[in-house]
């Protein structure tokens, strides 16, 4: 006689049944939590949102519908179409505002740009103090309302300290911010004296990023100093440089806090530049309609200068691999 065998009743791993009942749980709670952090990041979001729509979003929409308007604040806003354009494209002192910003332009960019990029190399090859790092800092912890009256009395011609060391060293005293001719080159000294340690420590920290061993092979290699900037740091800097570039441009072109407290435009317009006669025009003549016209032709500008730069610099890209 034989006895059948009775295999036990085949069972589901304790593991198994609670990991198949727990699942669905552990997915709603990663749901919950993603959430939460969403909620989170929109909490921490909103104040910056808030401004971006509040002070830059909507100011630049407004402007935009006021460039069509004749608007002068007493009466509302009446649409005149393309007529601030218009009289924009003949208006020959807003040709001439932009002639004169885009000189002091090329003064601020070129000696900024060059002397920012020698006191980068100069504290990353040499010296990397802290202490010389502030140093170079401080004149840009001062607003440029302060640097202005601060230079506009050295540089004065009767007075200023600058001028008696010349007369003192028999030159002939120089009107600096008086003459036609020195305005806006000393304009633009005055304010790459005040940025060139900022710009210079946005190129250093770029230089940081570049491996030492580089330049230590290529010391092995018997290259130079000047040899290893031309070959590694200017090419593997680049794309830093290029966003320093992008924003010293914009920021140059929109000057105004040193003209108006040194020179107040003059002389003889010498120093209009085109935001201190957009200012003139809105707050002085009271014409916003064509003051906000001229802005966005200077949004338009510099949107078309920032798109170019991108390119032709590749600042999207980098050498580094």
């Amino acid at each position: 006689m034989t006895i059948a065998s009775s295999s036990p009743p085949s069972r589901l791993p304790v593991g198994g049944a609670e990991g198949a009942r727990t699942t669905p749980r552990t997915r709603a709670a990663k749901a919950r939590e993603g959430g939460g952090d969403g909620r989170l990041a929109a909490v921490f979001l909103a104040p910056a949102l808030l401004g971006f729509l509040v002070f830059l979003l909507w100011p630049t929409l407004r402007g935009i519908y006021l460039s069509f308007t004749r608007f002068n604040l007493l009466t509302p806003a009446q649409w005149v179409g393309l007529d601030n354009y218009d009289r924009m494209v003949h208006d020959p002192i807003f040709w001439d505002s932009l002639r004169v910003t885009v000189v002091y332009v090329v003064i601020n960019i070129g000696v900024q740009t060059v002397s920012a990029l020698a006191i980068a190399v100069l504290l990353q090859r040499l010296t990397q103090s802290a202490v010389l790092r502030g140093i170079v800092l401080t004149p840009y912890l001062m607003s440029n309302v302060v640097a202005g009256i601060v230079w506009l009395w050295v540089l004065d011609t009767q007075l200023g300290i600058g001028n008696e060391i010349i007369a003192g060293l028999g030159f002939d005293r120089i009107p600096f911010l008086n003459d036609e001719t020195w305005a806006i080159p000393t304009i633009a000294l005055i304010n790459v004296w005040r940025h060139v340690g900022y710009t210079a420590l946005l190129l250093f920290a770029g230089l940081q990023a570049i491996p030492n061993d580089m330049y230590e092979a290529a010391k092995v290699d018997g290259a130079s100093e000047w040899r290893m900037f031309w070959r590694i740091t200017l090419p593997l800097l680049r794309p830093v440089l290029a966003v320093v570039l992008i924003m010293t441009v914009i920021g140059s072109f929109q000057v105004f806090d040193t003209v108006a407290v040194a020179t107040n435009g003059g002389p003889a317009n010498a120093t209009n530049v085109l935001q201190f006669y957009i200012y003139g025009s809105a707050f002085g003549r009271f014409q916003f309609g064509y003051a906000s016209a001229m802005s966005v032709a200077l949004l338009v500008v510099l949107s078309a200068i920032t798109v170019l730069q991108y390119r032709i610099t590749r600042a999207g890209q980098t050498d580094l691999g």
